[in-house]
């Protein structure tokens, strides 16, 4: 693994876990009223194109960054329609 993929995980690292404290929250508090389902799905779109394009490159910090990402980001989306 070389440098510039070691900062990529990194990155990865601190892009990715910035949503868990809105899944957390809106899963404790079974609320979701201040967040945008549309930013949410923007969200999601677009982490899905990252992680096609990781694949492309065959970089593992995208993949896994983007993946975990889109995941986190439909969990939201979910609660937002589970809790309307």
């Amino acid at each position: 693994m070389n440098h510039i993929e070691i900062i990529g995980l990194v990155a990865a690292t601190c892009t990715t876990s910035a949503f868990v404290p809105q899944v957390y929250k809106a899963w404790r508090y079974k609320s979701t009223k201040d967040v945008s389902l549309s930013m949410y799905l923007v969200i999601i779109l677009g982490t899905v194109l990252w992680f096609i394009y990781g694949i492309y490159l065959d970089s593992i910090s995208i993949m896994l960054a983007n993946g975990i990402t889109v995941v986190l980001a439909f969990l939201v989306v979910l609660l937002k329609i589970q809790h309307k």
